[in-house]
């Protein structure tokens, strides 16, 4: 079984897309259910699934995994894969931009293979339609000609299973969502059990590290796995060079001040954002647009990068009106409502 997981253009250390930082995460990825950590209620029912398909020697239904960007959709298809015991073909909904691309990887499938479709949100309309007959009948319609000569020719497929990955789930269409047989959503991880995961990974590293240094770790990467084992890398870099090579609390909180993190893992962005929705509009409410436009950062960036983590810690709140800050954003900004009121602050 071959898995190609591409690499995305470079990007900062505080973000949850794949960089270039990335390289060599896939060595860090669990094969198998029992190594991969987290996301207990999910990996339970998948259990079932995989059992009862096995049992009745049918590929696995078709699943949806969506979710904020970095939380393991793409390691958690090549585990499913492997508890099937079958092929994963890996794929992007940008990288399918005709029918003919689709045809061509679903006709290129093997019995019980499991196609795996990253950011599927993004398909074409046209080739959304297309997988419809094959998601239900294992069948595509293809259309041979032009003009009254046209023919349509119907090219039988062999049982697959689809995992589709969104962090965008609203705006999969109907028709193609509810034609996944199991959905499952993906959640912010904790920091105990992110420190499971920078504890296995230095392992896997051959990096010596204790379990506060992990913590430290864990606690200031934003729910999210590809980032702790991005900061991981970064961390170890650090220790070798003013620590001998060893992380415990204080290598790990060195190393991370220096890539510019809080202790709760926020950076700049995520404190001029904080500070914009208080100075500019009183903690809120106000639209995502108008607050995009207000720090100069994407809509999406925000939606998808920095709210689920702002809001999970209790900082970002949304209403029907907008975004609002709280008073624990307050606090950790060390802003007192008086000062914000009578127009003392900057946003920088």
């Amino acid at each position: 079984m071959s898995i190609d997981f591409s690499e995305e253009m470079e990007a900062p250390l505080i973000t949850t897309g794949r960089t270039p930082l990335d390289t060599g995460e896939g060595n860090l990825r669990p094969q198998t259910l029992r190594d991969y950590t987290g996301q207990e209620k999910a990996k339970s029912n998948l259990k079932v699934y995989i059992e009862a398909a096995q049992r009745r020697g049918e590929p696995l239904d078709h699943v949806l995994l969506y979710g904020p960007p970095g939380l393991g959709k793409t390691t958690l298809a090549g585990v499913i894969a492997n508890e099937m015991g079958v092929n994963l073909r890996v794929t992007s909904g940008p990288a399918i931009e005709k029918t003919g691309d689709l045809a061509a990887l679903l006709t290129n499938l093997s019995e019980g293979d499991i196609l795996f479709i990253d950011e599927i949100h993004r398909l074409n309309r046209v080739v959304e339609e297309l997988l419809y007959p094959a998601m239900e009948d294992y069948a595509i319609d293809i259309i041979i000609g032009k003009g009254p000569s046209a023919n349509s020719i119907r090219l039988d497929l062999p049982k697959f299973t689809l995992i589709g990955a969104t962090t965008r789930a609203g705006q999969l269409s109907s028709p193609l969502r509810d034609r996944f047989g199991v959905s499952l959503r993906l959640e912010l991880y904790q920091p105990q059990e992110l420190q499971k995961i920078v504890l296995r990974s230095a392992a896997l590293l051959g990096t010596e590290i204790d379990p506060q240094g992990a913590l430290e770790i864990a606690s200031r990467s934003r729910g999210t796995p590809r980032l702790a084992n991005r900061m991981l890398r970064r961390v170890r870099d650090f220790a070798l060079v003013y620590h001998d090579g060893i992380i415990d609390r204080e290598a790990a909180n060195d190393a991370l001040n220096r890539l510019g993190g809080d202790h709760l893992g926020l950076d700049e962005t995520d404190r001029r954002m904080l500070r914009s929705i208080i100075v500019n509009y009183g903690g809120g409410p106000v639209g995502l647009e108008t607050l995009a436009a207000t720090i100069g950062e994407e809509a999406v960036t925000l939606e998808d990068v920095y709210e689920p983590y702002l809001m999970q810690i209790g900082f970002l709140t949304r209403t029907p009106r907008g975004r609002c800050v709280t008073q624990l954003a307050y606090d950790h900004l060390g802003i007192a409502h008086s000062a914000a009121e009578d127009g003392q602050l900057s946003i920088e």
